[in-house]
C-alpha cells in the first residue's frame, strides 16, 4: 500500500505552477443545445475498425506541432499542461470537471487527427478481478502490456508490444527528457497481510466504485473518495515505482485517457442517479484554499480556451457544451 499513498501524495505536492504565457489555444466548439448524445463505448465493446482509427489518431499527434508553443508536439502538450496545473487540478473541487474538459479537448484532437469515434473508456471495476489480463492491453488491438525491466533506454519498464512502441514522450515531470512509455505493473504478493492483489484490482472493484457513489450524497465527499481511492489505486497499479502513470505528466501514456474517461462515467453515474441535485452540484475548495464556486475558471495554459465549472457539469440534453452519455 506503500506505493499508492506515494502516488497519493504525489497528486498534492508534485510540480508548480508555469509563469509561461502560451498563445492561446483553439475553443471548444459550442453546442447551444444537445439533442442527440452519442454514447461513450468501452474499449472491449468498440469495433477492430474503430479501437484502429483511435491508436493511429494517436500516433497521429506525435506528428503535429505544440500548440502551446513549445519546441515539442501536440502529443507532448497535454502531459505538459497536466503536470504544469498540478496543484490547480488535483485534490481539490475542479479534479473532476477539469478533466472531463481535458479529455473532450483530447478528442477533438483525435477527430482533427482523423479519428472518426469518441472518446472511450477502460471499465477497470469490470476487469479488477484479473487487469494485467484486461482486453485493452491487447499488442493487437488494445494499447500494448506491461513494461520490461531488462531493456535499454533512459529509465527501464519500456513497452515491447502494441501500437505506441514508437513513441518518444519529451516531459517526465518538471524535466524535458525524452523516453519510451513505461509501465510497471504491480505483480500480485500474495504472501502480504492481507495479500495484495495484482495491479491493486481489489482498490477499484464494482463494490467500490458502488460505496462511494451510494454513501458520498454531496459532492464535496464524493469527488475526494473518487480521486483518492479508485482513481489514485488505478495510476498506482500500472505504474508502480517507474511507470509513466506515477508522476504527474502521466499523459504520456495514452491510456490515461481511457482512464479518465471512466473516472467521468463514475461521476456521470453519480450525478445521474440524482439529476436535479447533482447536475450543478459542485463545492469543496480550490488550490489556496478558495471555496470552490461554479463560476471558477479551469485553465488550460493555451491548449484550449480557459472555461468555467458550470460549462461541463451536464454532458446533455440542457445546452451543455458536452453531448454524451455511458
Amino acid at each position: 500500500m506503500a506505493i499508492l499513498q506515494t502516488f497519493v501524495l504525489t497528486l498534492a505536492a508534485l510540480s508548480s505552477l508555469s509563469s509561461a504565457s502560451p498563445t492561446p489555444g483553439p475553443v471548444l466548439n459550442s453546442r447551444a443545445t444537445c439533442t442527440n448524445p452519442i454514447k461513450r463505448k468501452e474499449w472491449s465493446a468498440a469495433t477492430a475498425a474503430e479501437r484502429s482509427s483511435y491508436t493511429q489518431a494517436v500516433l497521429c499527434l506525435a506528428t503535429k506541432p505544440s500548440r502551446i508553443g513549445l519546441s515539442t508536439t501536440l502529443y507532448d502538450d497535454f502531459a505538459w499542461v497536466h503536470n504544469k496545473l498540478n496543484l490547480r487540478i488535483h485534490g481539490v473541487a475542479q479534479f473532476l470537471p477539469w478533466h472531463r474538459y481535458f479529455i473532450s479537448v483530447y478528442e477533438t484532437a483525435l477527430k482533427d487527427c482523423g479519428y472518426t469515434g469518441n472518446a472511450m473508456y477502460w471499465n477497470w471495476a469490470a476487469d479488477s478481478a484479473a487487469p494485467a489480463s484486461a482486453k485493452v492491453w491487447s499488442p493487437v488491438d488494445g494499447f500494448g502490456g506491461n513494461g520490461n525491466l531488462t531493456l535499454p533506454d533512459t529509465f527501464t519498464h519500456c513497452i515491447t508490444d502494441g501500437p505506441f512502441t514508437s513513441l518518444r514522450p519529451a516531459y517526465y515531470n518538471n524535466d524535458t527528457i525524452p523516453h519510451c512509455i513505461l509501465r510497471d505493473f504491480m505483480a500480485a504478493i500474495p504472501q502480504a497481510s492481507p495479500p495484495l492483489q495484482e495491479m491493486l484490482g481489489f482498490a477499484y472493484t464494482q463494490a467500490i466504485v458502488d460505496e462511494i457513489s451510494t454513501t458520498n450524497t454531496n459532492f464535496g465527499t464524493f469527488h475526494g473518495e473518487l480521486e483518492s481511492r479508485p482513481h489514485g489505486a488505478v495510476h498506482a497499479g500500472i505504474a508502480q515505482g517507474d511507470g509513466d502513470m506515477g508522476p504527474i505528466t502521466s499523459p504520456n501514456d495514452p491510456i490515461f485517457f481511457l482512464h479518465h474517461t471512466m473516472v467521468d462515467r463514475v461521476w456521470w453515474l453519480w450525478q445521474q442517479a440524482d439529476p436535479t441535485n447533482r447536475l450543478n452540484d459542485f463545492s469543496g475548495t480550490e488550490f489556496g484554499g478558495v471555496t470552490a464556486t461554479l463560476d471558477d475558471l479551469m485553465p488550460m495554459l493555451g491548449l484550449a480556451t480557459d472555461r468555467k465549472v458550470r460549462d461541463f457539469m451536464s454532458t446533455g440534453v440542457g445546452g451543455s457544451d458536452l453531448c454524451y452519455t455511458y
